[in-house]
């Protein structure tokens, strides 16, 4: 990492054109490779759901039901994390294939995939990490940043986090209605109920499949095909939950206030994205079975790249960041994980004081250097 404390103008524009070259790069080199990547991703995936239903109908066998139990977890992990997620940010548009395109994609999840569009490829990915438009910092439920205000409630978040994660789909489903907006009077309660009905009409198309038709077709084995959808819906939850957070919310990650964005450039916006996010380590299957969002830094710079790609362009990513002394905060799946609770079990606390640092750790310096080269508000040009 390059020793500056503080970029300039001109060096964050620079960055910013960087990066927008790099994304016009990988734009006119997309073709068949990855059309049949894609495919052969929603293939695999098919294959493992109908495979693992078939399995589970022998279920009243224990390893009939373990098998199929996995398997349908897989399917769903893969559905909405490498399938459904980026195909509804419209990464395969270009394809122009009418099955595999954001406008008309519906995902295996508790949410509407237009409501879940507008809060997250719009929201998010807009305003990431500024307090008070980032609906995502902490899902209006928990204290993920110092910087947001402590309240009673947050005593038992680290609780509280731990359900949201069981029950993670249907959460954001409800998340997306954006009922808070409404009970402090920023949104009509005419359009919230609208949306909240969408979300339960959606969310009941759900239970009905997993958890009355297809128990029910497995006659006698009702029970066990019961409990392994629910505990294949639960293990999508709780992957999908974990990774999310740990791209998003771990040491390191920074956030920003309205103030700062007024007048925002192109540039700036990168390094937002850049000083907001977080990368997992892991192995290309675990990278597949993320949807690539362990890659997230990758992500929250070029939502609409086809997500085969990140890994390409990561090491590019990161040589830039190098070049121009901005931190790129990666690291395993337990460091991450355990940087997220920490900082949930921390933050449950009033007041804003940090972990004591560890001078074996370098996450702290790299929090301290986010800060280093955050731009003030009245340098924004």
């Amino acid at each position: 990492m390059a020793g500056t404390t503080q970029l300039t103008a001109v060096d964050v524009e620079e960055f910013g054109r960087a990066l927008d070259r790099l994304r016009e790069e990988i734009l006119a080199s997309l073709g068949e490779g990855d059309a049949r990547y894609i495919r052969r991703v929603i293939t695999v995936q098919r294959s493992l759901e109908a495979g693992g239903r078939a399995v589970m109908f022998a279920s009243l066998l224990p390893p009939a039901w373990l098998a199929g139990t996995a398997m349908l977890a897989t399917a769903k992990i893969l559905e909405n994390m490498e399938i459904g997620h980026n195909v509804l940010h419209g990464q395969w548009d270009w394809m122009r294939d009418p099955e595999i395109h954001s406008t008309v994609w519906e995902w295996d999840s508790g949410s509407s995939a237009e409501q879940w569009k507008h809060s997250h490829n719009y929201v998010h990915h807009t305003y990431t990490n500024v307090l008070g438009k980032d609906r995502d910092i902490g899902y209006s439920a928990l204290r993920v940043h110092p910087e947001q205000p402590w309240h009673p409630l947050y005593l038992a978040q680290p609780l509280y986090n731990l359900m949201l994660a069981v029950v993670f789909e249907w959460g954001i489903a409800i998340y997306d209605s954006e009922l808070e907006r409404a009970w402090r009077g920023e949104k009509n309660w005419a359009e919230t109920l609208t949306q909240l009905s969408t979300a339960l009409r959606k969310g009941g198309r759900q239970v009905l499949k997993d958890y009355v038709a297809f128990p029910l077709l497995a006659g006698p084995a009702f029970l066990p095909v019961l409990f392994g959808n629910l505990t294949a819906n639960t293990i999508r939850n709780v992957w999908a939950h974990m990774i999310i957070f740990c791209g998003h919310f771990p040491e390191g990650a920074e956030v920003f206030t309205e103030e700062q964005i007024e007048g925002e450039t192109r540039g700036e916006w990168y390094l937002r994205q850049m000083l907001g996010s977080a990368n997992i380590e892991g192995s290309a299957l675990f990278h597949i079975l993320t949807g690539n969002l362990s890659f997230q830094i990758e992500h929250h710079l070029f939502p609409d790249l086809p997500s085969n790609r990140y890994a390409q362009i990561a090491p590019e990513v990161r040589a830039l960041c190098a070049r121009f002394g901005i931190p790129y905060n990666t690291g395993s799946l337990p460091r991450q994980t355990s940087s997220v609770w920490k900082r949930i079990l921390r933050l449950a606390l009033p007041g804003p004081a940090r972990w004591p640092v560890d001078l074996g750790d370098d996450r702290a310096h790299r929090s301290e250097h986010a800060h280093a080269h955050r731009i003030p508000a009245e340098s924004v040009v």
